[in-house]
């Protein structure tokens, strides 16, 4: 399957690529939410996390820390956000798997917190009982 990130890959499509190995790629997000906003991208365009190998999840992982790691050191960041979006419903864009890592600094106004909901009386349990694993 073809997929932007796949085009990225082959180079036939620019980018900024920060990182290149036999399992992903990383780039900077051409829409970032902070400057720095960089994602990191399988080579195999498995389209979601259920269909992505633990051992390239658990690479892109690795990568995750040593990508925290620069954006603290060269950009001052606070903290990073690490985001799947996980299937379109979930604001998956591209059916490609890919994990952003996103500089954040105190005071940067931007709210990528989800709304929450409450549990009713009971309703966690059963919630409990239905989900574990």
């Amino acid at each position: 399957m073809e997929t932007i990130f796949t085009k990225i890959l082959k180079g036939e499509i620019p980018s900024v690529k920060l990182h290149e190995d036999e399992l992903c790629f990383a780039i900077l997000d051409i829409n970032p939410v902070n400057k720095g906003h960089l994602l990191l991208i399988t080579n195999e365009p498995y389209p979601d996390l259920q269909s992505c190998p633990d051992e390239v999840l658990a690479h892109l992982i690795r990568l995750a820390k040593l990508a925290d790691a620069k954006l603290r050191e060269h950009l001052h960041c606070d903290a990073t956000n690490l985001v799947v979006n996980n299937g379109r419903e979930s604001g998956q864009e591209v059916p490609h798997f890919h994990l952003h890592v996103i500089p954040r600094w105190k005071g940067d106004h931007k709210n990528i917190q989800p709304s929450k909901e409450t549990y009713t009386d009971g309703q966690m349990a059963e919630y409990g009982k239905q989900l574990e694993f």
